[in-house]
C-alpha cells in the first residue's frame, strides 16, 4: 500500500508521517518511508530539493520549476518508491507529484492545462491514501519560526520563502481543493490544535483500515474539521481575553508556539505567562521581548542570558538597546553570542556600539555596520575585505559575499555600489536587501527587476517609504505579498489606509500590525473593530489587537 502525505510547510507532515511509519512497524508490517527524518532515500532527488531551495536560483521560472519539482519526484519513485511497494507492506511518502501541482498553479499561477498534462506525464503511480495535513497557515508560520530558534537554524530563506507569507495560504487552498476532488482517496485531519501523538494514533488505525477496507472506509475515523472549536473576539478587551485562554490552553502541549504568541505583547498578564514559560521555551521567550523594555522584561533578560545568550542578545536589537543595562549585558554576552550581539548593533554609530564592537569577530562586526555610514564603517570594511582577498574572491563565496553585503544596507554611496554590483550574483537576496530604505534610481530599478521574484524582499526594502514609487510596487504585489501591507508601518496617508481597508479581507492581523502607534488612534481603533468584525477568531489578529490597541 502507497500511502502519501501532504500539506503547507509547517503543518506536521513530516512529524506525523514518521511517527505513523514507527507505529505501523511497531504492529508487525514491513513499513518503507522513503523520506524517513526529513531526507529523501534518493541523494539525487535530494540534490535536486536543493538546487530548488537555493534563493540564488532567483531566475528559475515558473515553468522550469514545475518540471524540476517533478523530475525530482520521478527520479524518487523510479529509485525507491516503486522498489520498496515490492517488499513491504505500507511505503509513506512524505510529498509527491501533488506538491508541484500545488504550487505551480496556485502558488505560481500557472494554468491548469499547462500542468495537468505536465503532473499526469510524470508517472502513472497512484497512492491508495492521500492524508493532507491542514493546518492554519498562521500557526504553522508559528511552528516554523519556533523550530529555527530552537534548532539554531539560521540557514538563508529558501527561494520559495521568497514569494512571502501568503504563498502558504494560496498553497492551502490548493491542497483542499485536490481532496475535494478526489475524496474516495483523500482524507483531511486538522492539526491547528490537535495532540501530535494522539493525531499520529489515529492516522495508524486509518492507513490500517484503509488496507482493509480501502481508503473510502478509512475516511470515516477522521473527525470533521467543522469539530474544532475556536473562540470569538469582537472587541479589542475580548480578543485579549481570547489570546491569552488560547496561550493557556496551548503552554500545555506546546510551549514553544504559547510563547510565540506572546511576542511583544505588554502588560502584566502577559509577562507572568512568559515568566512561566522561561524554562521550557526560553529561546522563544528570549526573543519575544525585543519590544519590550519593561522592568519585567528586564528580569526575564537577566534570567535567561545563560540559557539562551543569542536570543536575549537579539531582544536588545530593538528600542531595549539604549537601556542602562544593555551596554553591560551585551558586552557579557559577546564571547557567547557574538553574531547575535552584532546584530543588536545593526545600525548603531554611538560610542557604546563602538566600544562593543572592539570585543566582536570580524564576520560578526560587519554585520553590526549595515545602515552605518562614514568612514569609520568603511575603515573595518575595507579591512575585512583586504583579509578575504577583494571583491573577486567573493564572488565564489556566497557566506562571505551575504556578509559583506549585509554591511551595505542603507548605503548609497559609490563604494556601496560597487560592492552590491560586484556580490548580486553570488548572492542575490542579500544584495537586494541591502536598499533598504533607499530612495535614488539604483534602488528602484534592482526593486523592479527583482519584484516578480522575490516580493517579499523588495517589500522590507521599502519599509516607511511614502514614495509613488513604492506605491506602484505595493499596488503590484498587495493581491499576493501580506509583506506589501507590512511595508507601511506607520504610514499615515489615505493610501496606506485604503491599502488596509482592502487587506482586511485577507490579512487582517498584518493590516493592523501596519498600524503601528496608528492603533491608538480614532481611525486605527475604527479598523480595529472592522478586523474583529469580519475575522473574529483569528488568533493572529487578537495578539495584533492586543499590542496595538
Amino acid at each position: 500500500m502507497f500511502v502519501v502525505f501532504e500539506g503547507i510547510d509547517g503543518g506536521g507532515k513530516t512529524t506525523l508521517s514518521n511517527r505513523v511509519a514507527e507505529r505501523l512497524r511497531a504492529s508487525g508490517l514491513v513499513v518503507e518511508h522513503v523520506r524517513e527524518g526529513g531526507k529523501f532515500a534518493s541523494s539525487v532527488t535530494q540534490a535536486m530539493r536543493e538546487l530548488g531551495r537555493d534563493a540564488r536560483n532567483l531566475a528559475l521560472t515558473p515553468r522550469a520549476e514545475l518540471m524540476l519539482y517533478l523530475t525530482r519526484e520521478v527520479q524518487l519513485v523510479e529509485e525507491a518508491t516503486r522498489p520498496a511497494l515490492a517488499r513491504a507492506d505500507v511505503v509513506i511518502a512524505d510529498r509527491f507529484v501533488y506538491t508541484a501541482e500545488v504550487l505551480a498553479r496556485y502558488g505560481r499561477g500557472l494554468a491548469e492545462h499547462e500542468v495537468a498534462p505536465l503532473v499526469a506525464a510524470a508517472t502513472d503511480l497512484r497512492p491508495e491514501l492521500v492524508v493532507l495535513v491542514d493546518v492554519d497557515p498562521q500557526v504553522a508560520r508559528a511552528r516554523r519560526r519556533v523550530a529555527k530558534l530552537v534548532a539554531k537554524d539560521d540557514r538563508p530563506p529558501s527561494r520559495k520563502g521568497l514569494a512571502g507569507t501568503a504563498l502558504q495560504q494560496r498553497l492551502r487552498l490548493g491542497y483542499r481543493e485536490l481532496a475535494a476532488r478526489d475524496s474516495d482517496r483523500w482524507i483531511i485531519v486538522d492539526n491547528t490544535d490537535a495532540d501530535l501523538d494522539a493525531l499520529a494514533e489515529l492516522l495508524t488505525t486509518a492507513v490500517g483500515h484503509a488496507r482493509t477496507h480501502g481508503a473510502r472506509a478509512a475516511r470515516t475515523l477522521i473527525p470533521s474539521q467543522d469539530a474544532r472549536r475556536i473562540d470569538a473576539a469582537t472587541e479589542p478587551a475580548s480578543a485579549k481575553a481570547a489570546l491569552l485562554a488560547w496561550i493557556d490552553q496551548r503552554s500545555v502541549r506546546e510551549p514553544g508556539l504559547a510563547a510565540y504568541f506572546l511576542d511583544g505583547v505588554p502588560g502584566a498578564e502577559a509577562a507572568s505567562r512568559r515568566a512561566a514559560l522561561a524554562e521550557r521555551a526560553p529561546a522563544v521567550v528570549a526573543a519575544g521581548l525585543r519590544w519590550l523594555d519593561d522592568e519585567a522584561a528586564w528580569q526575564l533578560r537577566h534570567r535567561l542570558a545563560e540559557l539562551a545568550p543569542a536570543d536575549v542578545a537579539s531582544s536588545l536589537a530593538g528600542p531595549a538597546g539604549h537601556h542602562r543595562d544593555a551596554p553591560a549585558l551585551l558586552q557579557a554576552l559577546a564571547p557567547r553570542a557574538p553574531h547575535a550581539v552584532a546584530d543588536a548593533l545593526w545600525g548603531r554609530d554611538d560610542a557604546v556600539a563602538w566600544q562593543l564592537r572592539d570585543a566582536l569577530p570580524r564576520d560578526a562586526v560587519m554585520r553590526s555596520l549595515g545602515g552605518v555610514p562614514g568612514e569609520r564603517g568603511w575603515t573595518m570594511r575595507d579591512a575585512w575585505l583586504a583579509e578575504r582577498g577583494g571583491l573577486a574572491a567573493l564572488e565564489s563565496h556566497v557566506a562571505a559575499a551575504t556578509i559583506a553585503c549585509n554591511s551595505l544596507a542603507g548605503l548609497d554611496d559609490e563604494r556601496a555600489w560597487q560592492w552590491r554590483k560586484a556580490l548580486r550574483e553570488v548572492a542575490p537576496v542579500a544584495a537586494v536587501e541591502s536598499t533598504l530604505g533607499l530612495a535614488d534610481e539604483r534602488s528602484w530599478k534592482w526593486r523592479r527587476r527583482f519584484v516578480t521574484r522575490a516580493p517579499k524582499t523588495v517589500m522590507k526594502t521599502i519599509v516607511g517609504l511614502d514614495d509613488p514609487r513604492a506605491w506602484e510596487l505595493r499596488d503590484q504585489v498587495a493581491a499576493h505579498c501580506e509583506e506589501a501591507i507590512d511595508s507601511m508601518l506607520g504610514l499615515d496617508v489615505e493610501p496606506a489606509w485604503e491599502l488596509r481597508a482592502r487587506a482586511l479581507a485577507t490579512w487582517p492581523a498584518t493590516a493592523i500590525k501596519s498600524l503601528g502607534l496608528l492603533g491608538a488612534t480614532p481611525r486605527g481603533r475604527e479598523l480595529i473593530v472592522a478586523a474583529l468584525s469580519r475575522h473574529p477568531s483569528d488568533i493572529a489578529l487578537w495578539r495584533q489587537v492586543t499590542i496595538r490597541a
